[in-house]
């Protein structure tokens, strides 16, 4: 069974960073996209950043909210995919998850995030953003 996990989140202050990490394990990234996604309280979930499944000279998309602040990478040797946080703030608060769906099944990083095209998810990580 696929599994993709979580790790990095916590609590932060305001200004602050955090670097999630999203592992697969009984599968490979490799012709995979990968997407960070995040849930607030009484909010629908929204895509944050993707990744197109190539390593070298990846796409990548991010929502306007954290253009800036937010890098998307990954390292398909170690199987990991990386969203790096800075300039974190309070509206950031959330469960954040990590997907994934094969590269044949999306036509680019920016519809897998805007229509929530996945396959495989994770159990969540939350981050918090407070003073």
């Amino acid at each position: 069974q696929v599994q993709l996990v979580e790790s990095g989140g916590g609590l932060v202050q305001p200004g602050g960073s955090l670097r999630l990490a999203c592992t697969a394990s009984r599968f490979t990234f490799d012709y995979h996209a990968v997407g960070w996604f995040r849930q607030a309280p009484g909010k629908e979930r929204e895509g944050v950043s993707c990744i197109s499944d190539r390593e070298e000279t990846p796409y990548r998309y991010y929502t306007d909210s954290v253009k800036g602040r937010f890098t998307i990478s990954r390292d398909n040797f170690r199987n990991t995919v990386y969203l790096q946080m800075n300039s974190l703030k309070p509206e950031d608060t959330a469960v954040y998850y990590c997907a994934a769906v094969p590269r044949p099944k999306i036509t680019t990083v920016q519809a897998m995030c805007v229509l929530n095209v996945t396959d495989y998810w994770g159990q969540g990580t939350q981050v918090t953003v407070s003073s």
